[in-house]
């Protein structure tokens, strides 16, 4: 079975509330449409900083954004994982404030997974980041895992 780390927006769509802007609405959708029709077709994981930045903001979302991640396997935040994030700020595209996307991404590679699943498509679901990211997971001996949204995953 196919593994999958679930970012923090992907929590934060499944939990939002609704929304007039389109995409937010369109995104929240999808989002949800995903949870409920494919989501058991993966292995879900996540890991610390996914609960920790899901437990901030409105206690209520975040409760019920706690409650999900709970329910989820949580990847160890090891000396690997640290050390490849670092490489993944050094030597890629990433800006120095996505330190937290780096975690993510860097967990999700050491650890192997096959996707990573998120909406945050300035710092990691983005064509020109993913291309060097590649790159320095390669150069260390490791494999990206493929990052896209939930829109890529829906399936028939």
């Amino acid at each position: 079975m196919e593994t999958i780390y679930i970012e923090t927006s992907i929590l934060g769509y499944l939990t939002a509330r609704p929304s007039r802007d389109v995409i937010v609405a369109a995104n929240t959708q999808i989002t949800i449409e995903w949870w409920d029709t494919r989501r058991s077709d993966f292995q879900l994981y996540s890991s610390q900083a996914v609960v920790k930045e899901t437990s901030q903001g409105d206690a209520k979302i975040a409760s019920q954004r706690l409650k999900i991640v709970r329910s989820l396997a949580l990847l160890d935040l090891n000396q690997s994982v640290l050390d490849l994030a670092e490489q993944f700020l050094g030597r890629s595209n990433l800006p120095a404030k996505a330190d937290v996307d780096a975690i993510h991404i860097a967990a999700a590679t050491v650890h192997g997974m096959d996707y990573l699943l998120t909406w945050n498509c300035k710092h990691i679901a983005n064509a020109q980041i993913q291309k060097k990211l590649a790159q320095v997971s390669f150069d260390l001996g490791y494999e990206l895992p493929i990052l896209c949204t939930p829109y890529e995953l829906l399936g028939d």
